[in-house]
């Protein structure tokens, strides 16, 4: 009998503890995996949202939540800031581009981005839409193909948007379930103003091509829609934010230096602000790591345990062999072989379990936070992940393979 026979017929001989095992050993590396694919995805997914844009103006507040709000369309924005920042930022020498964004509406949770068309040009250059044209006139938009997908969007179709945040309304009609009291002033301006929204209707003019970035779920629109769906006089007209290409590093920074903290707008380095948000994240990580540590500690345990049954069960057909001719090489060979079959099974389930995990989450996280997980895509990571449970199969076979090595044929049968 071959070796590859004998150690599978030892496997199936004990199918219960052997199946335990390489679930073991499965659900480690699927959650090593996981892991090790999410992370890449929020690093790339990081630095690729905000393009060439260095720097972002906007009102004073956060950093961090004014660049997750204007480039990855997360959260609220810090408020507004007057449409002369955008002149003055224009005007600047050290400037090579700069597009004003207003924001705060959404259409069924995605959001409704006003954004000057040159944007898509500068960023993603002369990449075509998917469908359609570009907007031209105020109500047109353009939507990202994530919101196209979810909804069903197609040129020419119509809607109307909704005021803030999804939660923000749904908090708003419980109180009003709830039968709280709102002064007639207070209660006659939010009816005015959902009655605006949805009395001021928009048209999808075109469908932008999968970006791979945030912008692949949102909805955008000409700059002057938040001033059209409140009737704003022009000194009443705000932005939420300018989004500056410098010409320079030296251009942001002095463009920074003349801007920041006057009448409560604040400019921000894009990648600073990132760069905050990837350390909270690697302190996530590293927790996550410890736990890793110990589903790697438990699932070499009970490789272990399995291996020390084997011994325990299968004595008396080792100096059994051993008395027919077989060395003590293929003593240990059986032994060793067994705890990496099963080590191998488990790390073939678990790279396809933590694949198709990838897979199933992806939809959902790139929804939240616009983080695109590729699914199918093989890192260096994983080859240290296959050496790395294979090494740990064979180190958990050592020990009860080596005292079946060292044993005489005549104690092995007679024990």
């Amino acid at each position: 009998m071959s070796l590859f026979r004998l150690t599978l017929r030892n496997v199936l001989h004990r199918r219960f503890l052997s199946l335990l095992t390489v679930c073991a050993v499965a659900i480690t590396v699927a959650f090593i995996v996981l892991l090790t694919l999410s992370r890449e995805s929020v690093e790339q997914g990081a630095k690729k949202g905000y393009g060439p844009f260095d720097l972002v103006i906007g009102a004073a507040g956060s950093e961090t939540q004014l660049v997750l709000n204007t480039f990855y369309h997360i959260g609220a924005p810090t408020g507004n800031i007057p449409l002369a920042v955008l002149d003055q930022a224009k005007q600047d020498k050290s400037v090579d581009q700069a597009f004003a964004m207003t924001t705060g509406d959404n259409f069924k949770g995605f959001p409704i981005v006003g954004m000057d068309s040159g944007y898509f040009f500068t960023r993603y250059g002369d990449s075509k839409l998917q469908e359609g044209v570009m907007y031209t006139r105020t109500g047109e938009t353009i939507v990202g193909a994530y919101v196209a997908e979810s909804l069903g969007l197609k040129v020419g179709d119509t809607f109307s948007g909704a005021h803030g945040l999804v939660q923000e309304q749904a908090h708003e009609s419980a109180e009003a379930e709830h039968g709280e009291n709102h002064g007639s002033g207070e209660h006659d301006e939010e009816h005015d103003e959902e009655h605006a929204h949805e009395s001021f209707h928009y048209t999808v003019a075109g469908i932008l091509p999968e970006l791979h970035t945030p912008d692949d779920r949102a909805v955008f629109t000409t700059v002057d829609y938040a001033w059209a769906v409140h009737e704003l006089a022009p000194e009443d007209r705000e932005i939420t934010a300018v989004l500056v290409k410098p010409a320079s590093l030296l251009g942001a920074h002095d463009l920074k230096q003349a801007l920041d903290g006057n009448n409560g707008v604040q400019a921000a380095y894009t990648s600073k602000a990132v760069s905050d948000v990837l350390n909270a994240v690697d302190q996530g990580s590293r927790l996550l790591s410890v736990l890793t540590a110990i589903c790697v500690l438990l699932a070499g345990i009970a490789i272990l345990l399995s291996l020390i049954a084997a011994v325990g069960e299968r004595t008396k057909d080792v100096g059994l062999l051993r008395l027919l001719g077989k060395s003590r090489v293929y003593v240990w060979l059986t032994l060793t072989s067994e705890g990496l079959l099963v080590t191998a099974a488990g790390l073939i389930f678990g790279l396809l379990l933590g694949h198709l995990g990838a897979y199933l989450l992806k939809d959902a996280l790139f929804a939240q936070a616009g983080i695109q997980i590729e699914p199918y895509h093989w890192t260096p990571e994983h080859w240290l992940i296959v050496a790395g449970a294979l090494s740990i199969g064979l180190l958990s076979s050592l020990g009860p393979a080596f005292r079946m090595y060292r044993m005489h044929p005549l104690s092995l049968f007679k024990s």
